[in-house]
């Protein structure tokens, strides 16, 4: 599993962003860019959520920073059939670097760690449900660019509401039509 890159120095900013180095440092030094100084030093260091949101904030696609350009996609779910089917048809379309997770537990670190750009949850996981997921994702500044997609086949027209109310992106409803499903991911992700 490739290591993801938490922090960076203001030229690999720039790289990835595709400006000048001076363009970021000025970005940086006037507060539009968030980051922190090296202490003792002049040196800026950029943490990857303060360059996602710039990136968003300024229409600077995100490619670059996914490092291969593929779609970031955390399965959530703890039937491992579904997991296996989503597995294979997603690493068949070749737009997708996932990940799986059968535990909100195991959710929240590969979360921290992995920082999807979407996240296929299912609703009812064995150690909490997908409210709670979707909550404590969104009242994490770090996470605002992560779409929840709840995934389910037993939630009420009530529970959906409450979910999107939750900052779930959608619902889809099991069975699902799998060519539907990827280009939602796709269109989320790109949002």
């Amino acid at each position: 599993m490739e290591k993801i890159k938490d922090l960076f120095t203001t030229g690999e900013a720039a790289d990835i962003c595709k400006v000048s180095q001076q363009t970021i440092i000025r970005c940086f030094d006037a507060g539009r860019l968030e980051g922190f100084r090296v202490p003792g030093s002049r040196f800026r260091r950029i943490p990857r959520e303060s360059l996602i949101r710039f990136m968003k904030d300024n229409s600077i696609p995100l490619d670059n920073l996914l490092g291969n350009g593929k779609i970031k996609v955390l399965i959530v779910d703890d039937d491992d059939e579904i997991v296996e089917l989503m597995v294979d048809v997603l690493s068949r379309d070749g737009r997708f670097d996932i990940r799986t997770a059968s535990s909100g537990y195991d959710a929240g670190l590969l979360t921290q760690q992995f920082m999807p750009d979407v996240i296929l949850l299912d609703y009812m996981l064995p150690d909490v449900n997908g409210n709670i997921v979707c909550r404590t994702i969104k009242s994490n500044p770090n996470f605002t660019h992560i779409h929840v997609i709840i995934v389910s086949g037993v939630v009420n027209r009530d529970e959906i509401e409450d979910l999107i109310g939750a900052g779930a992106s959608e619902f889809i409803s099991k069975p699902f039509n799998i060519a539907e499903l990827t280009d939602k991911i796709a269109q989320l992700a790109r949002a």
